[in-house]
């Protein structure tokens, strides 16, 4: 490629950067709205809860609160949280290691762990965060490390998609009427993905030059094994999550069994992406999964969803000082 080509291309993909940003601020008003329904609709149904008991709101939860068996649920979320790092971790590594060298797991541990202390406030600046880790530690460009986490970020929206239909298929009958358009959108995304994979093979529009993008460079190496690859790899993660849910409902004094779970759970997890105030939008869908236990679904949304983030963020502390350690002293390459 000639200098002028360079310089073109590097200009072409800052515009492609610096276009999000101009509608950042329609997305924050966006996600506040949605934010204020959320707390709208839980503020109506758990004040309704509570006439309907005679209690006051607050006395209402209280009684809701007391009555969760805290320390089992305690040891169950943090052997969980810690099952999921070890997993997540390892679906990292493994995309890395297909698509730009082969990282050991064990050196992906202390920035995939810090990363989540970023996650509290947004999990994709967390991924970037990781990006900008080993561009610093490794050398290796920032615009490949970036195409690996939209590379993962792509493939989770589809491995949820894939539960959420598996979910179904298995527990319908217990799923309300409107989780029968699953089926549907499965097949449309399927086929999307089909022509995704065809797109970025040279199969479909072989002209077509945006599949070259620096950013989407994963894409254009990944094979249809890969996506059934990381389906494969990130699956025990959801498998536990069933089993762990299902249990900590119960915990919660909430009657559920894993076949229905496997089906909420996948559609929880979308809503759980909302990046919302402590998770508003995914305690809503508890809510109005479980319309019977108001007080008990709502607590038991805010309280998972919470500690399971703050959680992963007190791993990343454990795992800070090496982080930075390894981010701020001379890198491995150049010793």
């Amino acid at each position: 490629m000639t200098e002028p080509e360079f310089e073109d291309t590097m200009e072409s993909e800052d515009n492609e950067v610096r276009t999000p940003r101009k509608s950042s601020t329609a997305q924050r008003i966006i996600f506040l709205l949605i934010t204020a329904l959320c707390f709208a609709y839980l503020y109506y149904r758990l004040n309704g809860a509570a006439l309907r008991e005679g209690l006051t709101l607050a006395d209402y939860m209280t009684e809701v609160f007391a009555n969760v068996q805290w320390i089992p649920w305690l040891l169950l979320m943090m052997a969980y949280s810690g099952f999921y790092f070890a997993i997540d971790t390892l679906v990292v590594t493994r995309a890395l290691s297909w698509f730009i060298q082969k990282i050991r797991y064990r050196d992906i541990l202390p920035i995939r762990a810090s990363a989540y202390i970023i996650s509290i406030f947004n999990e994709q600046i967390g991924k970037g965060a990781m990006a900008y880790y080993l561009n610093k530690r490794d050398q290796v460009p920032g615009w490949e490390v970036g195409s690996v986490m939209l590379f993962i970020m792509f493939c989770e929206m589809f491995y949820l998609l894939a539960w959420a239909t598996i979910g179904y298929v298995f527990s319908r009958d217990t799923l309300p009427e409107v989780f029968g358009l699953i089926p549907y959108i499965a097949l449309g995304s399927g086929l999307i993905l089909c022509v995704w994979i065809l797109y970025f093979q040279g199969k479909l529009l072989p002209g077509n030059q945006i599949r070259d993008r620096r950013l989407l460079h994963a894409f254009k190496l990944a094979r249809p094994w890969h996506y059934g690859a990381f389906f494969l790899l990130r699956s025990p993660a959801l498998i536990s999550a069933v089993v762990v849910y299902t249990i900590a409902l119960n915990l919660f004094g909430v009657e559920a069994s894993f076949v229905s779970l496997l089906g909420y759970l996948p559609v929880i997890f979308f809503a759980a992406t909302v990046p919302t105030p402590m998770r508003a939008a995914a305690i809503t869908f508890w809510v109005i999964l479980f319309p019977e236990n108001e007080g008990q679904m709502a607590a038991f949304g805010f309280v998972q969803h919470n500690f399971f983030i703050l959680f992963n963020a007190a791993i990343g502390l454990l795992f800070w000082r090496r982080a930075q350690r390894e981010l701020f002293t001379e890198s491995p390459n150049e010793a």
